[in-house]
């Protein structure tokens, strides 16, 4: 067994440094839903799941990691509630979750919209009141028109929201086209 792993250490070392590179690197341009995708095919299935299963656009659940991490899976918000005091894993039975994998994370987006949907009656197609509700929570929702930053925040997400749909629908024949992932 010794012999083995002396023989094959390169590989393994060579194989290793690509999965993790390719599993925790940032995509190269994050302006871009296309281009996000291309590099990250199982993103968009991700993605494409979580808006089946709750009714949020991926162009929505786009917009708010951009804004609340710019896609680096490490980065957190000064808002520690995310996963923590929130009940989304009780309630979807997904007691492994962590912000750090991004289908987590699209799941957790879709679920929070689809919960803001029904307790605020904010449209998941809103992505202002949407971003409002997520980074004010539900309770504090109301006082969000006191809170410049948070309006100036949300403008941001409603901005990149509409320039994602509009690529997302320009690329959506690529997207859709099954592509074969080799391991």
């Amino acid at each position: 067994m010794k012999y083995f792993f002396q023989k094959y250490k390169y590989f393994f070392l060579l194989f290793n440094f690509i999965l993790l590179s390719a599993c925790s690197s940032i995509p190269s341009n994050t302006a871009d839903g296309c281009s996000i995708f291309n590099e990250r095919y199982l993103w968009y299935k991700h993605a494409k799941k979580a808006e089946a299963k709750w009714g949020t656009p991926v162009y929505l659940q786009l917009a708010i990691i951009k804004m609340e991490s710019s896609f680096d899976r490490l980065a957190k918000p000064p808002r520690q509630k995310i996963f923590k005091v929130i009940p989304y894993k009780e309630e979807t039975g997904n007691k492994f979750a962590t912000r750090t994998r991004f289908k987590d994370s699209v799941d957790f987006i879709g679920w929070y919209t689809n919960k803001t949907e029904k307790i605020l009656k904010v449209s998941k197609k809103d992505a202002f009141r949407q971003y409002v509700a997520y980074h004010e929570g539900w309770g504090n929702y109301k006082n969000y028109k006191k809170n410049n930053k948070v309006i100036n925040l949300a403008k941001r997400v409603e901005k990149q929201s509409n320039i994602y749909k509009k690529q997302l629908s320009d690329c959506k024949n690529k997207l859709t086209t099954s592509k074969y992932i080799i391991f």
